[in-house]
């Protein structure tokens, strides 16, 4: 499959030809379930009106249905582009397809879409993460040069890493969130998913920048990361050793593995200690599901949706949230609503904004000392489909990468090795908030160094 940076250079006959190729491509692999929609009319395949990236469904196309994976949103097409697609297409990009996705970006495995769940392209007996498994398995899969994905608690980093890619996910504010769906507002973020760090700085580059739009969008100074990137400068770089110790075996192995590439590199390691992953996780369902409780509750089937209709408006409202949303979907309303009822606000919301507090400090005392984090993406490798039993198994599988959205940071994961069954096991480095610069400068040591091979 061409890079990003490769497909930048060609001309529009090419690009007409590339399209042509990922459709036939896209055709025959459709028991992936990676997309949703592929567009096949004459004018997107022939217009030559941009490099094709593929588009999770939770981000506004104009004209293109946006259902988030939901029963809720079947039918319903998006009036405008989000930020993002504007940026792609002033850019010389355009969005090529829906990928799937869990529904409303709730979950770790692409399992809770309402098309069907997604496989992860090296064992399709496996999950390809979530919730966007549907970008990082088309881009595993050479199904996509590159895709735009969303990461509420992990849910880029970790399909990246389950599937062999490379996922990262901005510092809060860095992209603009105006026209993609809500989940939780103060932790969502939109990022690219790639099949190199450098064509992550590229894709990065472009769908960055403030947006008045937005009022969560940062106005602050913007660089380039791209035309900068340099893979020769020496780092400090902290690994959280409590962390490590969660992790299954090969997972340990493959961060010893690391941590003495990057050494050999140049690189100095530090090693820091960080609050139980208990507390962390606690937080951020707290926050997350009270946000979301919040954001959905727009979905009545009222103003826009399906619609299950009945004798009274009470009665409409109550059929429609029970026919439109999944399971767990509802569970997190309901969680959500819960801990931001009266008696329990304080009990719960509050405390929790709290320790999000606590472990932005705890990050802030640790970037004194090294410039990036090394760790670990997830506890394990892509499980099976049906290994997350209960909901809590689920949330589990996120330890690593939630503390990053609690604290507005940037990360990135990249695949560093395999398992003994062969599937990709990816790691990942985190930043200070705004310095994208030094995370793409070491993850593309990190890359180099590594000489992971598909």
């Amino acid at each position: 499959m061409v890079t990003l940076k490769e497909a930048l250079s060609l001309d529009e006959q090419q690009i007409i030809t590339l399209k042509e190729d990922l459709k036939k491509s896209i055709e025959e692999n459709k028991q992936l379930g990676a997309y949703v929609e592929q567009f096949t009319d004459t004018e997107v395949l022939s217009s030559g009106s941009g490099i094709p990236i593929a588009i999770k469904d939770n981000i506004n196309v104009k004209g293109w249905e946006l259902t988030c994976g939901s029963n809720i949103l079947k039918n319903y097409i998006a009036p405008y582009n989000a930020t993002v697609i504007e940026n792609l297409e002033k850019n010389g990009l355009s969005a090529f397809g829906r990928a799937n996705m869990d529904e409303f970006a709730m979950g770790s495995s692409t399992e809770s879409s309402c098309y069907g769940k997604t496989l992860n392209p090296v064992d399709n007996t496996k999950v390809p993460g979530g919730s966007s498994g549907g970008s990082a398995a088309a881009v595993a899969a050479g199904l996509a040069i590159a895709a735009l994905g969303t990461d509420t608690g992990g849910s880029i980093r970790q399909p990246a890493a389950y599937c062999g890619c490379v996922g990262m996910k901005p510092t809060y504010g860095r992209v603009s969130r105006y026209g993609i769906a809500a989940y939780s507002s103060s932790l969502d973020q939109c990022g690219p998913i790639t099949q190199n760090v450098e064509d992550a700085a590229i894709l990065y580059d472009i769908i960055s920048g403030y947006d008045p739009k937005d009022s969560t969008s940062a106005n602050v100074e913007y660089t380039p990361v791209a035309p900068n990137l340099d893979s020769s400068k020496k780092l400090t770089i902290a690994v959280i050793d409590n962390f490590i110790e969660e992790a299954s075996d090969e997972i340990k192995e493959a961060m010893n593995k690391s941590i003495k590439i990057l050494e050999d590199a140049g690189h100095s390691i530090v090693h820091k200690r960080m609050m139980d992953t208990k507390n962390i996780l606690s937080s951020y369902y707290i926050v997350a599901t009270a946000e979301a409780s919040a954001n959905l509750s727009r979905y009545d089937g009222i103003r826009y949706g399906n619609r299950a209709e009945a004798t009274n408006l009470k009665e409409t409202y109550l059929n429609t949230k029970t026919q439109g949303f999944g399971e767990e979907v509802q569970k997190r309303i309901m969680l959500g609503s819960f801990v931001l009822s009266s008696g329990y606000y304080d009990a719960y919301y509050v405390k929790a904004q709290k320790v999000r507090h606590l472990i932005k400090d705890e990050f802030d005392k640790i970037f004194n000392d090294a410039d990036l984090i090394l760790n670990p993406v997830a506890p394990t490798t892509a499980p099976k489909f049906g290994a997350f039993a209960s909901s809590l198994e689920m949330y589990l599988s996120d330890i690593y990468t939630i503390s990053v959205n609690l604290a507005g940071l940037p990360a990135i994961s990249l695949p560093v090795s395999k398992d003994s069954d062969g599937m990709p096991i990816g790691l990942q480095l985190i930043a200070n908030a705004y310095d994208e610069q030094t995370l793409f400068d070491g993850a593309l040591s990190l890359e180099q160094n590594i000489n992971y091979t598909k």
